[in-house]
């Protein structure tokens, strides 16, 4: 993990599932995928501000846990609430591939409102 960021939305192909952001830095733009977002893809529109981890993906520097700015992960955007969230995806990933990124937020929002509602702490 490189640490938290802040940005925009430069562009986001809802088809591919993947665009780049904006670091309010000033450094190089930022990929992000899908499985990525806190909140369905279609929030996710060009100069949305944005918040942010970044971690060195294979190609480079990657966002993750991206949600709108202002808005916490824990405020029921569907992002993961820990490190549960990033767990939970790649077990959806590897045991439903043909899952999207919109139905892994949902299944993660889901599981963060049940945990909720029986006072489970994720």
């Amino acid at each position: 993990m490189v640490g938290v960021a802040t940005g925009r939305v430069l562009r986001f192909d809802d088809v591919r599932g993947f665009g780049f952001i904006a670091p309010d830095s000033g450094s190089e733009d930022v990929f992000v995928h899908a499985n990525d977002l806190s909140e369905d893809k279609s929030v996710f529109k060009p100069g949305t501000n944005v918040e942010f981890q970044i971690e060195e993906g294979d190609r480079g520097l990657k966002a993750v846990d991206v949600r709108r700015a202002g808005r916490s992960a824990n405020r029921g955007g569907g992002g993961p609430v820990s490190g549960f969230g990033a767990e939970l995806t790649e077990a959806l990933l590897v045991e439903v591939p043909e899952l999207t990124g919109a139905q892994i937020v949902r299944i993660r929002q889901t599981v963060a409102d049940v945990a909720r509602a029986r006072g489970v702490s994720l």
